[in-house]
């Protein structure tokens, strides 16, 4: 699917040929993470446009993952079933689509991966473009899961920076890091202690790709973020 890359975790990752190749399976649904206008713009063909909400609960507010009911509705709108495999990908450095992979796995479907490169991939080798709106098969069954273990609470955060063996990654912009951005927050700041590391340096800002990997490590290990701590991000 993906050439290894030197990766720990490769299988995360889908090249564009062989997304290329799979499209018209039965089993594959791709999902478009960018916005209306970018989907208008042209997509890979087949894919769905993922709802700009589907990381919001409207009940909790902006910052909470849609509930179990309303998450799994959003699933099978998309034609995404129980046994799909999942293609997701953007425009954004892989910002989106990594959130619907991790939002689904949150929900129990690891059979998910990120085209690494996205539409800006896509496109640059060439590839078909449609203009065409998905329509989502009906009858489809998504089993929402939910993994909290893939969550910490805020005392856990507070136990965690007290910890030799912890990290803590703050991984927003430079302004949210220095309070001089609060993007609608009450309070502005970060986490004591927190290394702060954005995380579009882990991009190729030309290709859209994750860098390599041996790259990553460098990096993440410069700033303290090695493999034999426990990592904490917001």
């Amino acid at each position: 699917m993906s050439t290894s890359g030197g990766y720990t975790h490769p299988e995360y990752l889908v090249d564009a040929a062989w997304v290329d190749a799979h499209k018209d399976d039965a089993n594959v649904v791709i999902i478009d993470c960018d916005v209306e206008a970018g989907y208008n713009r042209g997509h890979i063909p087949g894919a769905a446009l993922v709802p700009d909400n589907f990381e919001k609960n409207p009940d909790t507010g902006r910052v909470h993952l849609m509930n179990a009911e309303q998450f799994t509705a959003m699933c099978q709108g998309l034609g995404i079933g129980d046994d799909s495999l999942v293609i997701a990908y953007d425009n954004s450095q892989s910002l989106t689509s990594a959130r619907l992979w991790w939002a689904l796995n949150t929900y129990g479907h690891s059979n998910v991966k990120v085209l690494n490169g996205g539409w800006r991939r896509w496109l640059t080798e060439g590839r078909v473009v449609s203009f065409d709106r998905t329509q989502a098969p009906s009858g489809v069954k998504f089993t929402a899961k939910r993994d909290d273990t893939l969550f910490i609470s805020a005392d856990d955060l507070k136990t965690a920076c007290t910890l030799d063996n912890s990290v803590v990654w703050d991984v927003r912009s430079d302004g949210e890091w220095d309070g001089s951005a609060a993007r609608g927050n009450k309070r502005v700041g970060h986490v004591p202690g927190a290394v702060h590391l954005e995380w579009f340096n882990l991009m190729d800002h030309q290709t859209h790709q994750f860098k390599p990997a041996d790259e990553i490590r460098r990096i993440l290990t410069e700033n303290g973020i090695t493999p034999e701590k426990n990592v904490y991000t917001y």
